[in-house]
């Protein structure tokens, strides 16, 4: 059997110091993250081992560990989020990523603003 196979996070929230402006990096804002991670888990169908898949808690601790890093551009961010999971995660095929400052200092009603970044991993075995 041949599947296509992703590991989803939905709505991460995180309260973070990211922006253009100043008055951003210094009270911060909050955020959403959901992330779509292409990773080959048809193992863990079988075996119910989650050796076999990847743990959820090891990327959400990879994705702290830059959301919690001040940056000028969600792009930045974004990039830096996709880069460390794919360090970290060698067997990580691709990488869907949203990630949306809620109330944006841009004089709209709106529910955001953010960037949306789609990578393939063409390292993987």
């Amino acid at each position: 059997m041949t599947a296509t196979t992703y590991i989803r996070l939905e709505k991460l929230r995180f309260r973070a110091f990211h922006g253009v402006m100043e008055q951003e990096r210094r009270v911060g804002g909050d955020y959403e993250l959901t992330l779509r991670i292409g990773y080959p888990w048809q193992a863990a169908m079988e075996s119910d081992d989650v050796g076999d898949t990847l743990d959820y808690s090891a990327v959400y601790a990879a994705v702290v560990r830059e959301m919690v890093l001040p940056s000028r551009l969600l792009e930045h961010v974004a990039g830096r989020i996709a880069n460390r999971l794919l360090a970290t995660f060698p067997h990580i095929t691709s990488v869907d990523l949203w990630l949306t400052k809620l109330c944006p200092p841009m004089g709209a009603d709106s529910d955001g603003a953010g960037v949306e970044l789609h990578l393939i991993n063409d390292k993987t075995d």
